[in-house]
Formats: C-alpha cells, structure tokens, sequence
C-alpha cells in the first residue's frame, strides 16, 4: 500500500502538514479535500517523490506503477491516439522488442515470449482501448486522427487526461480532472474509474464526482490528513458529527482553563498555596488543546434585486444559429420568462455555447428572429470573461470601473463576500489563481444586478465551498437563469427545468440527470441516428425507444437501489456512532477511574461497530457491482 507515516512538511516558514499519517490500499479510491493552499497538491508531489519530507516518511510499493495527468501538453505533430497510446510505457517497450527482434531475425523462441507478453498485457485490444477512451472524452474518430499540435488547450489536457488513463497503474494520481470536461464526459470517466482496478487518488472540487467515485475521504484540517470512511457526503455527515462533539469538549476545557488559570492568579503569590498553584500550572502546560470547531464558509454573496422585471425576458423565432455557411441550431423556437431556472444539456460540440453567444448578442442570427425584453440586462459568464480581466490592474480597480462614485468602503464590504479581503483587493489580478480569478468575474456580474443569468461552466477553478455558495445564491436569484455545467450539484441546485440541445435542435428533456446520463449513453453507443425514409431522424420513435430503455434500466435498478439506500442509511448511522466513540476515547476523561467499565463496554462496541461497517462497505460494492452487470445487460 501507500502509507505515509508521521510526516511534516513545511513550504518555506508556513507548515503545511504536521506528524500526519495516511494509507491508500490496492485498489482503494481516495478522496483528498480540503481548502485551497492546503496541501493537496503537496501530497501528490510527495507520493511522485517530487518533493521531500521534513520529517516522516512516505513509502511506494517498488513494483507499483503510478500514473498522473501531465499538466503540459507539448505542440507535436503526433496523432492524437498515438500520443494516448504512448501512455502504456510497456506496451510501447514491447512493440519496440518484437519490431527490432523480427528486422534482426532473431530466434522464434524469444519473439514468440514478447508476442507472448504482448497478448498478456492487452497489447492487441490497445487500440481500441484507446479509442474508446477519447471517445469517452469527446474526441470523433476524426480528431483522434489529428495531430497534438492541433488542438486548443482545453483539448490537449483531455489527451493528457487519456494518456494516464491509458496506463496500466497501479495508482492513479488525479487533480481536478474534470475542469476541462463537460458533463458527458465527466459522467464517462465517473464509470471508467468505478471500474478501473488500481488504486486512485483524487483531487476535485465535484461533490457528485466524489460521492460516485470516492470509497474514502481523507481531509486536510488543521495541518492534519483525516480519514474517513465512505464517499464525500458520508464525508460531511461524519465531520459535522465529530465538529458538534469537538466544540463541545472545547468549551469545556476553556471552562476548565479558566478556572485554573484563575486559581493560579488568585493564589501563586500566597505561601500556602503556592505549591497547589504551581501544580495547576504545570497541569495547564501539559493539557493538550482542543481546537475550536470551524465550519463558517468564507463567501456570503447574494445577487442583488435586479432593477427591471420583465416578464418574458427573451422569444427567439424560427431561428437558425451558426458560424458563417455552417449551421449549427436549426428551427430554435424558444421563450424564456421571468424566474424560469433552466440547465443546457447536450453532448460536447452541439451548440450550448453557441446558443448562449446568440442570446448575448455575439453571435447573430442565421436567420429567425430574437426578441429581447425592454429592460433586460444580461449577466453573461463564460470563460473569456476571465481572459478579458486587467492582469495589471486589482479587484478595487475593476469594481470601481462599473461602480463609479460609490465609496470605497462599500466596494470593499462587496468583495469581502467572495474571500477578497485586507490588502488583496489592492493586489494585481496578475497575482491571482485561476479561481481568484473566476471569483472576481463572478463578482462584477453580481455587482450589476442582472435579471437574465448565462452562465457557461462557471465552476471551473472554483472550490467546493465556493461551488455551494454560488449554489445557494443563484437559488435564490429571482431573474431567470440559463447555465452550462459539468457540475451536477449546481445543476440541480439552481435549476428546475432542463433542455436538449443535440442534433442541431433545441428541445425540452423529461427526466432527472441519472436519466440524461443513460440517455447520453445511448446517444454516444449509437453514434448515427436513425433516419426515416426521406433521410431525416425519426425523432418520434427515436424518443420512444430511449424512453422505452430508460423505463427498462429503472425497473431494473429499483430493488438495488433500495438495499443500496439501506445500506447507506445504516453506515451513516454506525459511522456517527463510530464518531461520537472516537471523540471520547480521545478525551481524557475516558481514562479516568471512575470510567474503567464504560470505557471497557466501549471499546468492545467501537471494534463491533468497525467490523460491521466493514461488512457493509463490502455488501454496498457488490450490490453497485450487481446493478451495473444488470443494467449493462438490459442496455445491450
């Protein structure tokens, strides 16, 4: 296993971990969070020896093979999928034998042995193991035929992404790798690594991500590695427990400090309490603190009233949208009114964002036409809005420029609700990371009171306190909101209702995200429609047909789901009583005399609790493993 043991480490004067331990099994899939500068990406750098221990200890099994997503991309002209395909070092090490072995003639045994080797490790289902995971990710059959050099940044961190994939690891390294994907593609890789048999260690700032792919959790808190049992919500459930008991037993012990610390003043200076007030101090010294327990989010943002309230905010009519001859959405026939909350779903490429340009005004109609309400005042979010930032300039700069003559102190008080605070508002932008920056483009679209929000994959760099907070604001936004998301917790946060913008058509989609997941699994398997005898798609049948399977798939999900939701209530239950136990065998009040059988009667209920905990986790993978072979069987 990965175990790393009583270790510190320390960047410069700030410590980041100290005398902290953490193990990540065969075949374990580990959740790491924690706030940003925490040290997550630290402990990554660890694990792949790029940084040393200021102390302790980490340790690799030498025959493990690890994996991470390169961040550089180099401009080559390579095909896509040889460059993925290079990911398997030893699938690559082979073909160079065989080819060398077979030129030199060299003797049948010895080319026989590295065919051998070859078929042992997939060698001749490579290629289509390749292909299937860059169409998993987006990539026609076209792209995967193009060179490295031809694709866009986003593009070449998906092929980093395969590339690791493609190797055969015995851990995997992930951070952040959905930010560059959208839903279909992050709905793909959530399936590819519940499936994947290594060990995966995860960062990401996706709490669904988390919760469908994650076993465990460890979180970095107070310069500790934290484990827990379960995925990211059992997560939250398990820590809100442990923080309820740990402020608890905080204000007792401050009360206990208090009274001795007033003792020790009342009394040192007396002869005949002398020695009973140095034995207190000694007894203060020794007493190891408990930390107050810190749950507050550092954002409180709200949008603001918006000024106009029409009530149709927009109608498009008959409109086709496109880039120059090539025509993208064709017969758009769209109306959006005041406090419609709405989610773009769509496969990668079929026009989302292209829709969202058009509603902005960036983009002009093809033909068609749009109608916008008197009054409206659009809030537009894409990813550009972060390039067109002053890099040299800082956040009380870009505030004032759209708030002019409104007092310093109020722009401040604005900012502090999205973590700007102290001396940072005056710092450049320049000096800002990506979700700074993310956060400050947020900003100044809430500072305009918008009463139409567009919103294009405005999580990306934002983490998962940011995320909820952003959340729980656009829940509460009154004007109507239109978002593109790959994070599915905003989605169904802040939005009700949902459309399909797919072959060219814009259209409305009945159903949750589970049935969207099936129908983009449909949609991506089938990969040509089917067409009626004119030539065009039998839109009818084909709706039936995938409402026909979704029926299908969720008849056969009903009884697993159940014993899963059984499951889970019970572990939920146990791992908080589990908590609560840990809590107070860590006190030391459970080692006093007076608790010897209390303490005894524990600790044989801790060890039954962590065995049927265990047992559970055990019965919860093979029921989630009986649903897919089910589902996967109704499917084909």
């Amino acid at each position: 296993m990965l175990r790393i043991s009583n270790m510190t480490l320390r960047r410069g004067a700030k410590v980041l971990l100290e005398r902290t331990s953490m193990n990540v099994h065969p075949g374990q899939r580990v959740g790491l969070v924690g706030p940003n500068g925490a040290g997550k990406s630290s402990v990554f750098a660890l694990v792949r020896n790029e940084l040393h221990a200021d102390e302790g200890e980490v340790s690799v099994p030498p025959k493990w093979v690890l994996s991470h997503v390169a961040q550089e991309t180099p401009a080559i002209e390579r095909a896509a999928i040889e460059f993925v395909m290079d990911g398997d070092g030893e699938l690559r090490e082979v073909e160079a034998a065989i080819a060398q072995a077979e030129a030199s003639h060299e003797e049948g045994e010895k080319v026989a042995l590295l065919h051998s080797r070859y078929e042992e490790i997939g060698g001749y289902q490579a290629r289509s193991r390749a292909q299937a995971m860059l169409g998993g990710l987006g990539f026609t059959m076209d792209a995967q035929a193009r060179h490295v050099a031809s694709f866009s940044g986003g593009w070449r961190m998906r092929l980093n992404l395969a590339r690791a994939l493609m190797c055969r690891a015995d851990l995997l390294l992930l951070d952040e790798p959905t930010n560059h994907l959208d839903l279909d593609a992050v709905m793909w890789l959530e399936d590819w690594l519940k499936a994947f048999p290594g060990a995966v260690l995860l960062i990401t700032h996706d709490r669904e991500f988390l919760d469908a792919c994650a076993q465990s959790i460890v979180h970095i808190e107070n310069q500790k590695l934290n484990s827990y049992t379960g995925n990211y919500s059992a997560f939250e459930a398990q820590r809100a427990a442990r923080l309820a008991l740990q402020q608890s037993a905080f204000e007792k012990q401050q009360k206990a400090i208090a009274h001795l610390e007033a003792f020790i003043k009342r009394f040192k200076a007396k002869a005949t309490k002398a020695a009973q007030a140095q034995s207190r101090v000694k007894a203060l010294e020794k007493l190891e603190r408990i930390a107050a327990a810190h749950v507050d989010t550092p954002f409180s943002f709200t949008f603001r009233m918006p000024a106009e309230k029409p009530k149709q905010l927009f109608r498009i009519e008959d409109a086709a949208i496109g880039y120059g001859d090539k025509t993208v959405l064709r017969d758009v026939e769209w109306s959006v009114l005041w406090g419609d909350a709405i989610g773009l779903l769509g496969p990668n490429g079929a026009g989302k964002s292209t829709l969202l340009k058009a509603l902005v005004g960036n983009l002009e109609l093809q033909s068609g036409e749009m109608h916008r309400a008197q009054g409206l005042r659009i809030g537009y979010f894409a990813q550009h809005q972060v390039d067109q930032l002053r890099l040299e300039e800082h956040s009380l700069w870009h505030m004032g420029r759209i708030a002019p003559g409104v007092r310093e102190q109020e722009l401040r008080d604005f900012l502090g609700g999205f973590d700007f605070r102290g001396d940072q508002v005056t710092q450049p932008v320049a000096s800002f990371s990506g979700g700074e920056k993310a956060r400050l483009a947020l900003a100044l679209i809430v500072w305009q009171r918008p009463n139409l929000l567009l919103l294009d994959e405005p999580t990306n760099h934002l983490d998962i306190e940011m995320r909820e907070s952003l959340a729980q604001a656009l829940t509460d936004f009154e004007g109507a909101l239109i978002v593109v998301a790959h994070d599915r917790h905003l989605l169904e946060a802040a939005t009700d209702q949902w459309l399909l913008v797919a072959d060219g058509r814009v259209a409305p989609f009945d159903g949750d995200l589970d049935a969207y997941k099936e129908w983009s699994r449909e949609y991506h398997s089938r990969g040509t429609q089917r067409v009626d005898a004119a030539g065009t798609p039998d839109r009818k049948a084909q709706r039936r047909s995938e409402a026909e399977a979704r029926q299908r798939i969720a008849e056969v999900k009903k009884p697993f789901e159940k014993k899963l939701r059984a499951i889970e209530k019970e572990l939920e239950s146990l791992q908080a009583e589990g908590a609560e136990a840990d809590a107070w065998l860590a006190s030391e009040q459970a080692y006093e005399e007076g608790n010897r059988e209390r303490l005894k009667g524990l600790t044989q209920r801790r060890g039954e609790v962590a065995a049927r905990i265990a047992q559970l986790e055990e019965d919860w993978l093979w029921a989630q493993a009986n649903m897919e072979t089910e589902v996967n069987r109704v499917r084909e």
